[in-house]
């Protein structure tokens, strides 16, 4: 799929391929990252990313429920060759992943070091977020139930998602299920995501995370601890 921006034509194809070696400018491999609490309409995603030979990378509770839909995942320790660390605290906070969401394969010296250290293109980051604030507002005196609820992995891949979404026209971040929608449209209408929908996701990304810190700052501003 060619598309013109700025006067140069730009071609992202949806190819999955295993081999680091065969990466190149005009070959992305289309892989999906999914972290979610909320995993409603997860099967629609996760169908759309297969029919378009997506692979998906994914972990504990998410990677569980998307081999109950009898689909592939890769789990991400898997792909890191990093152990998840007990009781889930890290990850996905790995180089593999965050450079696979903000490397840019039109770059030589940045596609030398992602081919010598097998990182795969991550263009779709699916992820939503533990609900700190339902549990601060159900149960506001439990400070440790709090803290257990602040997520960290997933606000740092929101980050880098909306961040590489602007960076080098790439990247996807979903950050609701409401969005999936919207972009299974767009793969099985164009068989590619215009920067046009990129960028709205990316505004919307960052406005979640914002939000986010901003109901964390305020509970901790008034719980005592």
């Amino acid at each position: 799929m060619a598309l013109a921006r700025n006067g140069v034509i730009h071609e992202t194809r949806l190819i999955n391929t295993q081999d680091p070696a065969k990466f190149c400018a005009k070959s992305l491999t289309g892989n999906a990252l999914i972290s979610v609490y909320d995993k409603s309409r997860l099967e629609h995603l996760v169908g759309a990313f297969a029919r378009h030979k997506i692979k998906v990378i994914s972990s504990g509770g998410t990677a569980q429920a998307i081999r109950k839909l009898r689909h592939e995942v890769v789990e991400v320790s898997a792909y890191t060759g990093f152990p998840e660390m007990p009781g889930g605290l890290v990850k996905t906070l790995h180089a593999k992943i965050h450079a696979g969401i903000l490397g840019d394969w039109n770059d030589p010296v940045q596609l030398k070091y992602l081919q010598e250290n097998g990182i795969e293109p991550v263009d779709f980051v699916v992820v939503n977020l533990y609900p700190f604030r339902e549990v601060v507002k159900s149960d506001p005196v439990n400070l440790r139930r709090a803290i257990d609820n602040i997520d960290i992995g997933g606000v740092a891949l929101i980050r880098a998602a909306a961040k590489g979404a602007f960076l080098n026209n790439r990247v996807v971040p979903l950050t609701r299920p409401a969005q999936y929608d919207v972009l299974i449209r767009e793969l099985d209408k164009h068989e590619e995501i215009k920067d046009e929908l990129r960028h709205k996701l990316a505004r919307e990304a960052f406005a979640v995370t914002a939000e986010y810190d901003a109901a964390i700052k305020s509970y901790l501003g008034k719980v005592k601890g």
